[in-house]
């Protein structure tokens, strides 16, 4: 790793080594990022959020011929982690986006245990969510709505996938991640702390309307729902209905919509 020192800012920047970029590289699949524990984050607006928020971070890169962009934000990012330069044949290994903005951080992935969900709060529980860009939208909306924990089934995709991270626009640093949960198991065990459930059921169900503050939405995939031995444990079903025209509504327009009904003062709703 060699370094270089910039006369006009004083900053010290890095050349990665090979294999720091194989390392890296590795981080755009699922099993690399298990392995290193560390995800990518892409682009100005998700490591602004980034660098805003209570996470760790391993290491920031640039790409080169980008560099003069981000001149204003390089010092103080400089004293949280080093930066490294990547000239645009690297970087393309790495990117996401066919017209990459030319900023990304390395990230220390955050997996917590269910025994640590809190006693109170909203709570968002998705099963089988597979696609990463609605995952990412989901947690967008999440975070706006104060649902900061999300809980992930088995067999749902990464929370850190770089599409679901991209998606997201940096909302993830402000949420909590429970993954591979058993929903049968964990969610019996906070209803005795008082939460109530409330599942999604494009089938029927209630109109979604003002909750508590012990609540859990359970929402299932766009393609396959919830499975039905979860049904029993809601203790109501919410369906959104349709006024007007077209056949559906994506998951997180109905995630949406769900946690607004769900978070709107009693006085408000109408």
């Amino acid at each position: 790793m060699k370094e270089r020192e910039s006369a006009s800012d004083a900053l010290t920047f890095f050349n990665p080594t090979q294999t720091q970029l194989k390392r890296w590289q590795g981080l755009l699949q699922p099993k690399g990022r298990k392995k290193e524990g560390l995800f990518l984050a892409e682009g100005l607006k998700v490591v602004r959020e980034l660098m805003a928020s209570n996470w760790a971070v391993e290491a920031i890169l640039i790409m080169e011929e980008k560099r003069e962009n981000f001149s204003p934000f390089l010092p103080p990012w400089s004293k949280k982690a080093q930066i490294y330069l990547l000239p645009a044949s690297k970087w393309k290994k790495l990117t996401q986006d066919k017209t990459p903005e030319g900023v990304m951080a390395v990230v220390p992935c955050r997996r917590l245990k269910p025994s640590s969900l809190p006693n109170s709060g909203r709570l968002l529980f998705l099963y089988g969510i597979k696609d990463p860009n609605n995952l990412g939208a989901i947690m967008r909306s999440a975070c706006w709505f104060g649902f900061s924990q999300i809980v992930l089934s088995p067999g749902s995709t990464d929370a850190y996938h770089p599409k679901a991270v991209r998606t997201s626009m940096g909302s993830l640093f402000y949420l909590s991640f429970f993954f591979e949960v058993d929903f049968s198991v964990v969610i019996p065990q906070l209803k005795k702390k008082g939460f109530s459930l409330v599942a999604g059921d494009p089938r029927g169900g209630q109109s979604p309307h003002p909750l508590g503050e012990r609540v859990m939405l359970l929402l299932g995939s766009e393609s396959h729902g919830l499975p039905q031995e979860l049904l029993p444990l809601a203790d109501e079903l919410w369906h959104i209905p349709k006024v007007g025209l077209g056949d559906s509504l994506s998951l997180p327009q109905a995630a949406a919509i769900m946690m607004y009904a769900a978070t709107r003062k009693e006085e408000n709703y109408g």
